[in-house]
């Protein structure tokens, strides 16, 4: 036994204050080796009983040790969390260091809790979650003064702040912030900058114009939503910050050659894009150009881009729960006439036919967005002879020629606004 003190002794020389956390694993090592060791001692005529006590002894001193051991470890821990909130971040280090050298994994041992407040405030009522945010913090900016106000600034400035406004003016200027395209996502960033902001994006009448913009008369009920701001967050509507995009791609057979030896394959590939406005028109426009030159030209819907189709959609929820929404589109008539100009010398006349083509479409919720997905259900072109009023329709076949249409979200398209909602 003094040989193994003697070891002891010198390997703790040899470390120095490397390491800590070695000297008492061999302390608990020892202990462990010296209940193992008497056991061995002990005739074989002696009794088990005795075998294990001994051995329930050694495991109970080895769960105190490792308690005292996790004790301290996590007092250094404690220490170094305090001197790193303090600014001492060389001395957090240290800290940090001795005390997962006792224990490695004593970061994921311990139990934060938050420190009382040194105002002396009443935090009971804080203990849990916050229901309603939004009449909390209207009772705080009472309590702050007498009357509500908005914002208070931080630092004394010369210039006028934004507090000095009449909470009208500020309305008005959360409107433009939601413009009439409903950047609704601009308004709860806004809301992130104070408690008064906050107060002023959840406005009812905000959000009601908003839905009354997203779905007109037919959302003149709040039932069964409980405010305006969940009807527009949770009831499926298309949306307009942003394009859906359908790719399309399949393998054609070309021509034989001359001299017949092979056969030409191609490879086409275009995509249908559908642009949304809340004020009921809709632009579609389909061609092989990728999304990144295509999708900056239908920013605004006076666009000059070839060959697009404008028109106007509304939406439709069935008994089912199913909202689809109705699409028909036709191509400009300047661009018709420009078109026959361009083959006919004299004064061009109109022309004798009107095409217009109907889609419908199912939307749905895919991943984490909402109401990013549309799938296809109906497409038709309808043809308007003017001479004698008739019109002919023709269905096409759904097929996997007809992909589904994907939600892309365009920053460009709400970083401007024209005019308040």
């Amino acid at each position: 036994m003094q040989k193994c003190y003697i070891i002891l002794a010198a390997i703790h020389l040899h470390i120095g204050e490397e390491s800590e956390r070695s000297v008492l694993e061999f302390f608990v090592e020892l202990n462990v080796f010296r209940a193992q060791w008497m056991s061995e001692l002990k005739p074989n005529s002696a009794s088990n009983g005795g075998n294990r006590g001994l051995s329930s002894r050694a495991a109970d001193l080895k769960r105190k040790q490792e308690l005292a051991r996790e004790e301290k470890a996590r007092e250094l821990f404690l220490k170094a969390v305090e001197e790193e909130e303090n600014g001492a971040v060389y001395e957090a280090i240290k800290y940090y260091r001795r005390a997962m050298q006792i224990v490695p994994d004593i970061e994921f041992k311990i139990n934060y809790s938050r420190s009382p407040d040194p105002d002396g405030g009443n935090e009971n009522d804080m203990d849990g979650e916050i229901e309603d945010l939004l009449a909390y913090f209207h009772q705080q900016l009472t309590l702050q003064d007498n009357s509500l106000k908005i914002c208070v600034p931080e630092v004394d400035i010369a210039q006028m702040h934004i507090s000095a406004l009449p909470p009208e003016v500020l309305m008005y200027i959360f409107r433009w912030v939601v413009s009439r395209d409903l950047d609704l996502r601009a308004l709860e960033q806004l809301s992130l900058v104070c408690r008064g902001f906050y107060i002023c994006a959840r406005d009812p009448e905000i959000w009601r114009s908003a839905c009354l913009r997203a779905w007109g008369r037919s959302c003149t009920k709040l039932v069964p939503f409980n405010s305006w701001r969940e009807m527009f967050l949770e009831r499926p509507r298309v949306r307009f910050d942003g394009v859906y995009i359908s790719k399309t791609a399949y393998i054609r057979q070309g021509e034989e050659s001359l001299d017949g030896f092979y056969r030409a394959w191609h490879q086409v590939e275009y995509y249908r894009y559908l642009r949304f406005f809340p004020d009921g028109q809709v632009m579609m426009l389909t061609t092989p150009e990728d999304p990144l030159v295509t999708v900056p030209r239908l920013r605004s819907r006076n666009t000059r881009v070839e060959s697009i189709m404008c028109g106007h959609y509304r939406l439709s929820q069935d008994t089912d729960n199913q909202t689809k929404v109705f699409v028909v589109v036709s191509k400009r008539k300047e661009e018709v006439i420009t078109r026959i100009s361009r083959f006919c010398r004299r004064n061009p006349a109109a022309p004798e036919t009107e095409h217009s083509f109907h889609v419908g479409l199912q939307l749905s919720s895919g991943g984490r967005q909402s109401f990013n997905k549309l799938n296809w259900i109906h497409h038709s072109c309808h043809i308007t002879y003017r001479s004698t009023g008739e019109t002919v329709v023709t269905a096409f076949d759904l097929d996997q020629m007809y992909a589904s249409f994907y939600f892309a979200r365009v920053k460009s398209y709400t970083a401007f606004s024209e005019r308040p909602l």
